[in-house]
């Protein structure tokens, strides 16, 4: 711990209150809460922690706090800090699928949609569903039963679904506001649990449909009473309110926490959440972290009550979602609670081993390659690659790996602007250049190990560019191939030396993915550039093919083989005049016989 650090400790204040703490790029790391701001932050800094709070500690260089009012109000505080400053030690919600959901517009003429995305507008919301196709089976059981607007906007005739009796034809007819919300008051009762209702007269219609002989119809009948059996009646679980409520259960070990969230909609259970992740503070004060972020997401709709267990402090937990919360102690209630944390129990165990070998594979293998190396584990590395074939159409590109694993985000392609011929020293002195001085120029985080594809003279390329230009001092590293293309070696240090990591060593695995992953996106990135220049200058010097009809060819045809087999009706299809069209067949003709002659 750095004298910093320690003079900042000694001024804590013993209140409650949200901290933040940062790494030496100054990037918020981890945001947390306290009823003692004193007493939770230097806990940090004393004593044995286990493998992912010791992991934190570790990268901690400094920290802010913020004092508030009382705890309540630091939780509230540490929900928005989090959502603000996305830190990457905090609870993050790993499973971002959005669940789909009917709306009800509030149009003059409304329409019945299908939506992923809930909004804070005057719609009505029903869900979520299990899947789209559950959603939008009710959907279009609906719009046979109650004929809204299809259009999204209003036309000048009818439509199909007019024929159809599935649209009342606002667009030609008027249609008074009485009439569009007896259709919405019967389409809220019917996802409210009034589908029985509706069965129970579909029914009766197919019966008299029936007797008087009008098979057609009954059949119509009896369909739609099928649809509504299999879309609102199927169902795994069932309780006898007709509440929309959230069950939450939950579980933790070796500093993992796991939440299954039961969306019950109508009484019955349609679906389930599940989110695993690592947590810094007591479980249960983490859990209602992960509550408060919850119902941040767009595509968690609250419902009129949730089901906590009884440990949880439930006063809390109601202001901070504003929504009514219950903590069954017996009966059906309780049981669907205890069901949730069997079921988060099983998923934590399950994937225990599997979290397990990923760490091995990622930051253990990243801690590991930091301590051979002599650094600071290397959280951030970022790996260049050059790639020309004699000197044509030269590119380089860079890639992110963070704590082991890829940043394809964070991915960039480089097109060699000033040097000529093939000359790596001189791409790579190019391409740091201007990656870095753009990270220095917007203040974004460097990286902590930067890896050249390349020996000695790569390093002292990127080196002299970053020391006496820059005037930053990075580790930088290389990495050799052996004869048959294989990662070989790495070179590092002042002087430069070999680091023997050992061939069957995790660390060693990892180098050889970035280097083959930098390998694979520049050369796939060259081959791009290299077809787009092969198909275009195929087309160079003939008579009436300007750069707009190279690019309208280009688009057509989309590779030179397609092109080569193009017929003059398809060259003409694309208003290329008949004259220009004869003069593209013969000259891919000629190259071709030219090519062939050469060989």
């Amino acid at each position: 711990m750095n004298n910093h650090l320690k003079e900042k400790l000694a001024l804590l204040p013993d209140q409650p209150g949200c901290y933040l703490m940062k790494d030496r790029q100054e990037t918020i790391i981890y945001v947390g809460k306290a009823k003692i701001l004193k007493n939770r932050v230097r806990s940090y800094f004393t004593g044995s922690h286990d493998g992912k709070t010791a992991r934190l500690v570790s990268e901690i260089e400094d920290f802010e706090f913020i004092v508030t009012s009382s705890e309540l109000e630091a939780l509230i505080l540490e929900m928005n800090l989090i959502k603000k400053h996305d830190p990457k030690y905090n609870i993050m919600l790993k499973d971002d699928k959005s669940y789909p959901y009917l709306k009800i517009t509030a149009e003059r003429h409304p329409r019945l949609l299908t939506t992923r995305n809930v909004k804070k507008d005057k719609g009505k919301y029903f869900g979520p569903y299990a899947n789209v196709q559950a959603a939008n089976e009710t959907k279009k059981l609906l719009d046979r039963l109650y004929p809204l607007r299809k259009c999204s906007t209003i036309p000048d005739r009818v439509c199909l679904y007019y024929h159809m009796n599935q649209c009342l034809a606002p667009c030609v007819k008027d249609i008074s506001e009485a009439k569009n919300k007896e259709m919405v008051d019967e389409i809220v009762k019917f996802l409210n649990g009034g589908h029985q209702d509706i069965k129970k007269s579909l029914e009766e219609k197919m019966y008299k449909a029936s007797e008087e002989l009008d098979f057609e119809r009954a059949k119509e009948y009896r369909d739609q009473i099928a649809h509504i059996e299999s879309v609102m009646e199927k169902q795994k679980m069932n309780l006898n309110e007709l509440v929309d409520r959230d069950v939450f259960g939950y579980t933790y070990d070796k500093g993992w926490m796991c939440v299954q969230v039961f969306f019950v909609r109508q009484g019955k259970l349609i679906e389930r959440d599940v989110s695993l992740f690592p947590f810094y503070n007591e479980p249960e004060e983490d859990l209602l972290t992960y509550l408060g972020q919850f119902y941040l997401k767009s595509n968690h709709l609250k419902p009129k009550e949730i089901f906590l267990p009884e440990e949880i402090n439930g006063e809390y937990a109601e202001k901070l979602v504003d929504v009514k919360v219950i903590q069954p102690k017996r009966g059906k209630k309780k049981d669907l609670v205890d069901l949730a944390i069997k079921n988060a129990k099983i998923a934590l165990k399950e994937k225990f081993a599997l979290i397990e070998r990923d760490e091995e594979r990622t930051i253990k293998a990243v801690e590991n390659l930091g301590q051979k190396m002599g650094i600071p584990t290397p959280h951030r590395i970022e790996a260049f690659d050059n790639s020309n074939i004699q000197g044509t159409d030269p590119v380089s590109a860079m890639i992110m790996f963070v704590d082991g694993k890829p940043e394809k985000k964070e991915y960039r392609k480089y097109k060699i602007k000033s040097v000529e011929g093939p000359d790596d020293y001189a791409s790579m002195r190019e391409v740091t250049r201007r990656r870095y001085t753009r990270l220095l120029k917007e203040n974004l985080p460097l990286p902590d190990l930067i890896i050249i594809d390349g020996g000695k003279g790569h390093i002292q390329a990127v080196k002299d560019v970053l020391e006496n230009e820059l005037g930053l001092e990075l580790p930088i590293c290389g990495l050799a191939k052996d004869e048959k293309h294989r990662t070989s070696e790495l070179l590092f240090g002042d002087p430069l030396e070999l680091i023997d990591l050992g061939r069957n060593s995790q660390e060693f695995y990892l180098l050889q993915r970035i280097q083959d992953e930098v390998h694979r996106f520049a050369i796939t990135f060259h081959r791009q550039l290299r077809g787009k220049t092969a198909f275009k200058s195929i087309l160079d010097d003939i008579p009436g093919v300007g750069e707009q009809r190279k690019k309208k060819i280009l688009n057509h045809f989309g590779s030179i083989k397609k092109l080569k087999e193009a017929t003059m009706e398809e060259l003409t299809a694309i208003n290329i005049p008949k004259n220009v069209a004869e003069n593209i067949i013969n000259h891919i003709k000629q190259d071709t016989q030219d090519k062939v002659s050469e060989e």
